[in-house]
């Protein structure tokens, strides 16, 4: 499973098709070793050739698709995902698993690049899905739609199809989002907007889910700037909780929370087209929304001048957030969508940055109360929150 020596001078021809997208990205298609796709989008006006290396490495197969339970005293359904257990675990920085390949260290991504995305060699859901597709198998027992997930029944099990993707911001070794450049977060923000319609095309797939976890203390295993994009068979609980909130409280609802928030003290940031602001209800020490004015179900949806603007907006938000303290801010930056197939004309994406960090050297622990029990207790009030994060976004400074 290594790579042959001459593996740095293989031929460039790796990629299979180009497409130009919106921003003046390029995104150009090629497939890994094991047979796994892999996406790279040039940055507007990149110094990088058309041509990718070719993976030479020698990879086993790919393991077989996990499966799920059905958890009958909530409804949840739990990924019992085994391959995973043995996935990368803080590798040095010579053998950094998503820097371009070189003879001494046979990556996962085989070429140079400016933003990567690549299905990932551990997924907790896919590669198989609800039907075969191409060169993708059709996984046995898959989920047969929305009305069998909510089926009773004690013992229940399916297969876990989906797809998890592994999204690359920089061949640097080490960063965040938060140090990119405006151009290169605008390409990241093309990826995501891409890799959205596309897998919500995928068939089974009901919500697809753009991510960062940043921090050793989140649980992180790799430093090199990342994210990643789950793709689920099923509606998450989060959401569903969700749906049934704009149940009880109107389709409106997001448009009466940016009102009910532009209104009070604990706005961050204001632009054109997006707004930041600490929820009335943070749970987390440090917690922070960040919502487009005009309704999207997802990134897909965003103009190209919204999608423009959020690349800085984003930037001076991650950048506050790291200006808090003298070391970098651990934090879960999570991108919510509208499920595929419910909910879009009244679910609006937004992201949900939140910190356990409460201080300089503390941290916020889920403990009994609100791990066991979910019932939370906030020991900064929103308000303080808010006024801490603008005066660290006014000391960051504008995103150059």
């Amino acid at each position: 499973m290594g790579m042959p020596e001459d593996a740095a001078t293989s031929s460039l021809d790796a990629v299979t098709s180009a497409t130009e997208l919106t921003g003046g990205v390029v995104r150009r298609a090629a497939r890994m070793a094991d047979g796994r796709e892999i996406l790279y989008f040039d940055d507007p006006g990149t110094a990088l050739p058309p041509e990718r290396a070719v993976d030479a490495r020698a990879l086993d197969p790919r393991p077989a698709t996990a499966s799920m339970r059905r958890d009958v005293l909530t409804g949840d359904w739990i990924t019992i995902a085994a391959n995973r257990q043995n996935r990368a675990m803080l590798p040095p920085a010579e053998l950094d698993p998503l820097a371009p390949q070189t003879p001494t260290n046979p990556s996962e991504v085989p070429s140079v690049y400016d933003v990567a995305v690549f299905e990932n060699r551990s997924p907790a859901l896919g590669p198989a899905l609800a039907r075969a597709t191409g060169d993708v198998p059709a996984g046995e027992d898959a989920p047969e739609g929305l009305d069998d997930l909510r089926a009773p029944g004690l013992g229940r099990t399916r297969t876990a199809i989906g797809r998890c993707e592994v999204v690359c911001f920089s061949p640097e070794r080490t960063g965040s989002f938060g140090t990119q450049s405006v151009t290169r977060a605008r390409t990241v923000i093309e990826a995501w907007a891409d890799r959205t319609a596309a897998l919500s095309a995928l068939p089974g797939i009901q919500q697809v889910f753009p991510f960062e976890n940043r921090g050793e203390q989140i649980g992180v295993t790799l430093h090199h700037p990342h994210g990643q994009i789950y793709s689920y068979p099923y509606v998450t609980p989060r959401t569903q909780a969700l749906l049934g909130q704009i149940e009880r409280e109107g389709a409106d609802l997001f448009e009466r929370i940016l009102d009910f928030e532009l209104a009070g003290e604990r706005v961050l940031i204001e632009a054109e087209h997006w707004v930041a602001y600490v929820p009335f209800a943070a749970r987390w020490p440090v917690e922070a929304h960040l919502v487009p004015r005009r309704h999207a179900a997802d990134f897909s949806e965003l103009t190209s001048a919204e999608r423009d603007e959020l690349a800085s907006v984003y930037l001076r938000l991650l950048r506050g957030v790291d200006a808090l303290y003298d070391t970098p801010t651990p934090y879960i930056a999570a991108w919510h969508q509208a499920p595929v197939h419910v909910g879009r004309d009244s679910v609006r994406m937004h992201l949900q940055l939140t910190s356990p960090r409460r201080g300089a050297d503390k941290l916020k622990f889920l403990a009994g109360s609100e791990a066991a029990m979910g019932a939370w207790a906030a020991e900064i009030p929103p308000e303080t929150g808010a006024q801490r994060l603008r005066d660290a976004i006014a000391q960051a400074g504008e995103v150059l």
